[in-house]
C-alpha cells in the first residue's frame, strides 16, 4: 500500500501558523531541502537535512513531525531498528500523534511485529476514527494473524463509512479470497480494476477465476496484468497453474521458473505441485 510520508514544507508551514511560530530562514530552508530530497528518494540526504533542522532549533515544537519523518527516512534506507527507535522517541514526545503512530506501525509491520503494529493502529483509530488507513491496515494485520472477526468488523465499518474507496474494496476482496469465497470476491475486484487497473488487482482476480474454474477469464486477466508488469512473479505463478490445469506441463514448468526468477519462493511453487 501507500507510503506514509507526511510532510513536508506545506505541513510544516501549517504547524508554524497554528502555533504562531516564526522559524528562522535557515530552519525553513533545511526543511525545504529535506522535502526536495524526499521527492527524489534520497533518503540519507533527507535524514541529514532533518537532523540539521532539529539541531538548529531544538525547542521548536514542530520537531516531532520532523522526527517522525526522520524515522521513515531511516526505514526507507533499510535501517529498521533505527527507524523504530526514532519513531518511539517521537511517540513519547507526542503520544497522541496519529501520524507518528501510523508511521511506527508501518515499521513494526515490516519487522514482523504484528501485535505491536496492530496496537499502534488501534490507538490511532481511538484518536481519530474518521481515518481509513489505520482501519485498513488493522484489518489486514488481523486477517494475517487469524483474527477474521476483527478483520470483518473493520471491513464492515469501511464499507459503511467509506463505500467504494480503494482500501474498502481491497480489504473486502482480500477477506473473501482468504476465506475461500472466490466467486464473491470477483465482482468486488472487477469494480476495483475498473478504477485501478494495475497488475496486482488483475493478479488477485485471476486467482479467483482460477479457483472458480473460469479458465478463459483467468487467462485474460493474467495476460492483462503481464502487459502492465512483465516481471510480476505472482502472475507467472498463476499462469503456471493455469497451464497445469490445461494439461500443458512444459509450459507450466517454464512459467514456474519465471515465477521463481521474479521472486516467488520455491516452497510456494512446490505447494502448487509445479
Amino acid at each position: 500500500m501507500q507510503r506514509i510520508i507526511i510532510l513536508f514544507a506545506a505541513v510544516t508551514t501549517a504547524i508554524f501558523s497554528a502555533l504562531a511560530i516564526e522559524p528562522s530562514e535557515e530552519y525553513y530552508s533545511l526543511v525545504e531541502q529535506a522535502d526536495k530530497a524526499i521527492s527524489e528518494m534520497k533518503w540519507d540526504e533527507a535524514a541529514q537535512r532533518l537532523n540539521e533542522a532539529m539541531k538548529l532549533e531544538p525547542a521548536n515544537p514542530s520537531n516531532v513531525l520532523l522526527m517522525s519523518n526522520l524515522g521513515m527516512m531511516h526505514f526507507y534506507a533499510g535501517r529498521d531498528s533505527l527507524a523504530l527507535e526514532t519513531l518511539s522517541t517521537a511517540s513519547r514526545i507526542a503520544p497522541a500523534s496519529v501520524t507518528v503512530l501510523q508511521n511506527r506501525a508501518r515499521v513494526l509491520s515490516a519487522m514482523g511485529r504484528l501485535a505491536e503494529a496492530r496496537k499502534d493502529y488501534s490507538r490511532a483509530i481511538e484518536l481519530d476514527s474518521s481515518l481509513i488507513e489505520p482501519r485498513f491496515y488493522r484489518a489486514m494485520i488481523s486477517l494475517q494473524s487469524g483474527d477474521t472477526e476483527q478483520c470483518a468488523a473493520d471491513i464492515d465499518f469501511m464499507k459503511r463509512e467509506f463505500p467504494g474507496k480503494e482500501q474498502s474494496l481491497i480489504a473486502e476482496s482480500t477477506l473473501l479470497t482468504y476465506t475461500g469465497r472466490y466467486s464473491e470476491a470477483i465482482p468486488i475486484l472487477t469494480t476495483l480494476i475498473g478504477e485501478h487497473p494495475d497488475a496486482e488487482n488483475y493478479s488477485n482476480r485471476a486467482l479467483c477465476y482460477l479457483m472458480s474454474d473460469m479458465l478463459p477469464e483467468a487467462s485474460a486477466d493474467i495476460a492483462g496484468g503481464l502487459e502492465l508488469d512483465p516481471t510480476n512473479g505472482e502472475l507467472f505463478l498463476y499462469r503456471a497453474l493455469l497451464n497445469k490445469m490445461r494439461y500443458r506441463p512444459d509450459d507450466a514448468k517454464a512459467d514456474a521458473e519465471k515465477a521463481r526468477l521474479y521472486g516467488i519462493s520455491s516452497s510456494r511453487i512446490k505447494a502448487l505441485g509445479l
